[in-house]
C-alpha cells in the first residue's frame, strides 16, 4: 500500500488530476519526483523526525511534496494559505519545521533561525532544486506522517504531533483499513476532493485512496456546479463533502442539478460539522442510499461512523463508535446516562498530545483518562452519537445552556438563507442573548422584512428560549474552505464591541 507498488505494477495510471488545469500526474511521475524531494530534502540536512512545512494551495506538486516528506521519514506540516503572516510564523517555529515550501512571498515576515524557504522571489524553487536529484530511491526510505495544526476555530492553532510510523513504507493505516472496509476503496477508486489539501481530512484521504492505487481528482477550489460535471467526466465513485457542500448544492436549480449524470458515484460520505436533518434527507432523496457519515479531529483520538440505512433509522446521529468508546460527561468529566447532553469524550482510543502545550493537552482529559476535542453530544439508548455543538458555543442565557446549532439548522433550510451563524452577545440581564447573523441568498433581502419572515419561519420549529432576540445580517460569513464556520470572528465582533 504506496504509490512507489503502482509505480512499478500500473505506472501510466493517473496518480492524480488536477481538476482545473487537466494536469495529470502519473503513479511514476508520483514516484520519481517524491525520489527526487526526498533526495533534495536529505541533502539539506533533513533526517527522520525532522520537521518541513509547507503553505500551498491545491496544487500540482502537493502530493510530490508530502510523498517525499512520507518516504523520508519526516513530519511534514501543511499550513493554510488564508493565514497571516504572524500565524504561519507560529506554527512554523512551533513545529521545529527545517524548511518552508511555499506559494506567496511569506519569507520576509518569517523570522526563524536555519529556516530554508521556497518560495516566488527566492534564489530557487524547490521543483527546480529537486531536479538536479536521481529519481531512485534513498538508501534510508522510512516512513513519515503529517504533523497538523487545528484550524484554530476556537482559539490558536493546535499541533498534534503522533509518533512516528515503525515499519516499511507501504505498510497500511487505520484510515485506510477504514476506507476499504467501510467505503469500498480500491485501486478502482476514483476520488473526488474538492476541500483544500491543507486541511486533515483531504489530505488523509487523498494519500489513503493513493495508497491503494485509486485515482484523485483535486479540485482547486469548491464549486457546486462542478461537483457534479467532475462527477460526470471523470465517472467518480467516491466524494467527501461537508454540510456547507451539501447546502450549496442543493440551492442550485433543479435545471442545474438534473444536468449531470452521477451514476457512476458509489459511495458519498461527510463530516467536518453537524448536517441538519432536513439538509441531509434531501440529498439522500438526491442520490440515493450512499451517503454515509462519520465524526473524527484532527486528533484522531477516537471516530463514529453511520451508514444511510443506518441515518434513516436514527436522523441526526452521526452514528456509533469504530474506534474508542464513546462517554458523555458533564462540566466535571464525570459520566452522564444516555440522553444527556454534555462533553463527548472518548475513552480507550487512540492518544495525542498537543505539541508544546501540556496544558492544552491536560485540558483535553478527564480524571478516567478519557479525551475530547471539546464538542458537545448525547447518546441514545443504542449508542448512537448526536452532535449538539462545540463547547466553547454554548450561550447561557438566564442560567440556561443553549445550544447555537440547532438553531441553525432550523435557519438554513429557508430558501432565503445562504449561511447562519448563532452566537451569544452580552446581555445585561440574561448575561448572554441569542443572536442569528444571516448571509442572505441575494443581499437586497437583508433587512427588516427578511428578519420578520425568519422569526416566523422559527415559530414552531424551535422552543420560545432558543428564538434570536436579534437578527443581523453580513455579506459573506467567514468560513474555513473546509467549510468550518470561523465563529470566533463572528462572535468577536459583539464582545469586543
Amino acid at each position: 500500500m504506496h504509490p512507489s507498488i503502482y509505480a512499478r505494477t500500473t505506472p501510466e495510471k493517473p496518480a492524480y488530476v488536477m481538476a482545473g488545469s487537466g494536469e495529470v500526474v502519473t503513479y511514476a511521475q508520483l514516484d520519481a519526483r517524491s525520489n527526487q524531494g526526498a533526495h533534495l530534502l536529505r541533502s539539506l540536512g533533513l533526517r527522520r523526525g525532522d520537521c518541513l512545512a509547507l503553505m500551498l494551495e491545491n496544487d500540482a506538486r502537493f502530493f510530490e511534496i508530502v510523498w517525499a516528506a512520507q518516504r523520508a521519514g519526516l513530519y511534514y506540516t501543511c499550513i493554510s494559505t488564508r493565514l497571516a503572516p504572524p500565524e504561519v510564523a507560529f506554527i512554523v517555529a512551533d513545529s521545529g519545521s527545517r524548511v518552508l515550501i511555499a506559494s506567496s512571498p511569506v519569507a520576509d515576515e518569517i523570522v526563524t533561525p536555519d529556516l530554508i524557504v521556497f518560495a516566488p522571489g527566492m534564489r530557487e524553487s524547490f521543483v527546480t532544486a529537486r531536479e538536479r536529484f536521481p529519481t531512485t530511491s534513498i538508501p534510508d526510505e522510512t516512513q513519515g506522517t503529517d504533523m497538523l495544526y487545528s484550524a484554530g476555530t476556537t482559539g490558536r492553532p493546535k499541533g498534534i504531533r503522533p509518533p512516528l510510523p515503525a515499519g516499511p513504507l507501504a505498510q497500511s493505516n487505520a484510515l485506510t483499513e477504514f476506507g476499504t472496509s467501510e467505503y469500498g476503496m480500491s485501486s478502482d477508486t476514483v476520488y473526488l476532493s474538492p476541500a483544500p489539501l491543507y486541511h486533515s481530512a483531504p489530505l488523509r484521504w487523498c494519500m489513503s485512496v493513493q495508497k491503494l492505487g485509486g485515482t484523485v481528482i483535486v479540485m482547486e477550489a469548491f464549486d457546486a456546479e462542478a461537483v457534479l460535471a467532475l462527477i460526470a467526466h471523470f465517472a467518480v465513485t467516491h466524494v467527501k463533502l461537508v454540510p456547507t457542500h451539501f447546502i450549496r448544492m442543493l440551492k442550485l436549480p433543479k435545471r442545474v442539478r438534473d444536468r449531470y449524470d452521477t451514476s457512476s458515484l458509489r459511495v458519498m460520505f461527510h463530516a467536518a460539522a453537524p448536517c441538519p436533518v432536513e439538509v441531509k434527507s434531501a440529498m439522500l432523496r438526491w442520490f440515493g442510499p450512499i451517503i454515509h457519515e462519520f465524526y473524527a479531529g484532527t486528533e484522531a483520538n477516537g471516530l463514529t461512523a453511520i451508514r444511510p440505512e443506518e441515518w434513516i433509522e436514527h436522523p441526526g446521529s452521526v452514528g456509533r463508535a469504530v474506534w474508542g468508546v464513546v462517554r458523555i460527561c458533564d462540566d466535571e468529566g464525570e459520566p452522564l446516562p444516555a440522553g444527556e447532553t454534555g462533553v463527548i469524550y472518548f475513552a480507550d482510543g487512540p492518544a495525542f498530545e498537543y505539541h508544546n502545550d501540556p496544558e492544552k493537552t491536560a485540558a483535553s482529559r478527564n480524571r478516567h483518562g478519557w479525551t475530547t476535542l471539546g464538542d458537545v453530544g448525547r447518546i441514545d439508548q443504542d449508542g448512537y452519537l448526536y452532535l449538539t455543538d462545540r463547547q466553547s458555543f454554548t450561550i447561557v442565557s438566564g442560567g440556561v445552556n443553549i445550544y447555537p446549532q440547532e438553531i441553525e439548522d432550523a435557519i438554513v433550510t429557508h430558501p432565503k438563507v445562504a449561511d447562519v451563524a448563532v452566537i451569544g452577545a452580552p446581555d445585561p440581564e440574561m448575561g448572554e442573548r441569542v443572536v442569528a447573523v444571516i448571509q442572505p441568498m441575494d443581499w437586497a433581502d437583508a433587512g427588516p422584512a427578511l428578519a420578520g419572515e425568519l422569526t416566523d419561519w422559527l415559530q414552531g420549529r424551535i422552543g420560545r428560549i432558543k428564538q434570536p432576540r436579534q437578527i443581523d445580517f453580513m455579506a459573506e460569513l467567514p468560513r474555513h474552505p473546509t467549510g468550518k464556520l470561523l465563529k470566533r470572528l463572528v462572535r468577536d465582533r459583539y464582545w469586543q464591541a
